[in-house]
């Protein structure tokens, strides 16, 4: 009888082997073959439709960022309106186009049509015209490196947004980050080359990992368009603040010494500075990067198909994917670690919610100071620290995921901003009685978007209404005259043997 049981067993796990083995094979031969090449990428090509024909898993999953179903506490892929949730961001960038339009950003799908619909590039109806430079395209499409290639980086720079509108139609995508010869990760915008150049670093020294977040970091930092560069008058430089440092002080200290201002804000006439979307920077100071976790780690996480591995290019959010984001380091349940994270956001959120009210009312009591005569020797000390302080909040609020990234980092920030805010409103009291003011300062209805935009002065509607003559005449155009050109460039099959 134990032969018996003995025989079972052994000719049980010999048929599993044998199994194991026959799929092992399948998979081997499957992986193969699976990256064949099928067509040639000839120089920078900008449709990720091509690539697909080589690379189908890759364009398949990067496919999936058109999807806009994915929600968190703050968070969405989809469409949210920032104005309507957070009403004071309209005095905040009064006399800027944020104040007229600013959405959740969605998936790397829709960055051309999404920059095409905002109320920010205007309605040009025509080349030349619009309130944007060129240089607003330069993280926006994969078209740009071969724009970038064929007339020159400093003349790309030198145009209005509107001229390349029938030029930039293919969205974010492979040519931005993959050498189309060897697949290797590549840096394609030169900001960054000449940033790490400023800081006396050479990013082609660079490793892998460090790629894998780099080539992010060609696009989510905080940037400014440079008008003074020497020999470069006519163009908006895409430049990089990184000469001192990449934390929120160095950066301030280098807009400060260069007297950079994005624009003058309408009511308190200080100089303010935009941050863009220090994300990188941020992330840097955090202890996923000290760690050696890439950007690619979490928000790209490999995943295997077929018996191939490879990297899922659904850009988005890790609490999207926990299992594979963050399960290859972490062992908590998925509920628990969702809820670690949204603790983190929830307190910086507090924090920067109550910052941005102050910053607004310390805006319109500067405006009545301006209004009872203050001079501007007595206005110089607070518009400085309205600079800083929203500048400093800003920082901290336009980086995406910077209150999981780093969120020490990022409550020190709205910590000191909140310092510097009430310092000023102290100052700016003091001010207000010396101009024989001694009442709080009316204060417009901070819940409402619509009325904050007529308090500044915006007519939103005309607004729109411009912007949905330019999407009905202007956008198809584009497109039809892009279409074309890119009808004319063959691609070449590569034949199998």
């Amino acid at each position: 009888m134990k032969n018996w049981i003995l025989f079972l067993i052994t000719a049980g796990a010999a048929f599993l082997l044998g199994l194991l083995a026959v799929n092992i094979f399948e998979r081997k031969t499957e992986a193969k073959y699976a990256y064949q090449p099928k067509v040639q990428l000839d120089g920078i090509e900008p449709r990720d439709s091509i690539w697909g024909l080589n690379y189908p898993r890759q364009f398949q999953s990067y496919q999936k960022t058109q999807d806009t179903s994915f929600h968190s506490m703050y968070g969405t892929s989809g469409h949210k309106d920032m104005l309507e949730s957070d009403p004071e961001l309209v005095i905040l960038w009064a006399g800027y186009g944020f104040s007229k339009d600013y959405n959740a950003p969605k998936g790397h799908f829709w960055a051309v049509e999404d920059i095409n619909k905002t109320l920010r590039t205007g309605a040009p109806m025509a080349p030349g015209e619009g309130p944007m430079p060129s240089t607003c395209w330069t993280c926006k499409s994969t078209d740009v490196p071969r724009l970038m290639s064929e007339m020159g980086v400093a003349e790309f720079y030198s145009h209005k947004w509107s001229d390349f509108g029938s030029q930039v139609i293919n969205p974010i995508g492979c040519a931005d980050c993959h050498n189309p010869q060897t697949m290797k990760l590549t840096i394609t915008r030169p900001a960054l080359i000449e940033a790490f150049e400023a800081m006396g670093k050479d990013i082609k020294q660079a490793s892998h990992q460090e790629m894998r977040s780099l080539v992010c970091a060609q696009c989510h930092v905080e940037y400014y368009f440079d008008k003074k560069k020497p020999g470069l008058e006519n163009a908006q430089y895409l430049t990089f603040p990184w000469k001192d440092g990449m934390d929120v002080e160095n950066v301030e200290k280098y807009y400060d010494q260069a007297q950079f201002s994005d624009w003058t804000h309408p009511l308190s006439k200080a100089p303010m500075l935009k941050a863009q979307h220090p994300d990188y920077e941020i992330f840097e100071m955090g202890v996923h990067a000290k760690r050696g976790v890439s950007c690619a780690d979490c928000h790209m996480p490999y995943q295997t198909e077929g018996g191939q591995k490879f990297t899922n290019h659904h850009i988005g959010s890790p609490l999207a994917n926990v299992e594979n984001s963050c399960f290859v380091c972490h062992r908590e349940k998925v509920d628990d670690l969702v809820t670690d994270v949204y603790e983190r956001q929830r307190k910086i959120k507090e924090g920067t919610t109550k910052l941005q009210k102050l910053i607004a009312m310390a805006h319109i009591e500067t405006a009545k100071a301006i209004e009872l005569g203050a001079t501007e020797a007595q206005l110089a000390p607070i518009q400085q620290g309205l600079r800083h302080a929203q500048w400093r909040w800003d920082y901290s609020v336009a980086s995406h995921g910077a209150a999981f990234h780093a969120p020490l980092e990022t409550s020190r920030i709205v910590t000191s901003a909140t310092d510097i805010i009430q310092e000023t409103r102290i100052k700016l009291t003091r001010l207000l009685a010396s101009l024989g003011y001694n009442q709080p300062v009316p204060m417009p209805d901070f819940s409402n978007k619509s009325a904050l935009q007529s308090y500044i002065g915006l007519d939103i509607p005309k607004e729109k209404a411009a912007k949905q003559d330019f999407l009905d005449q202007v956008v198809p155009q584009w497109l039809k005259e892009g279409k074309a050109r890119q009808s004319q460039k063959p691609v070449k099959t590569i034949s199998s043997k």
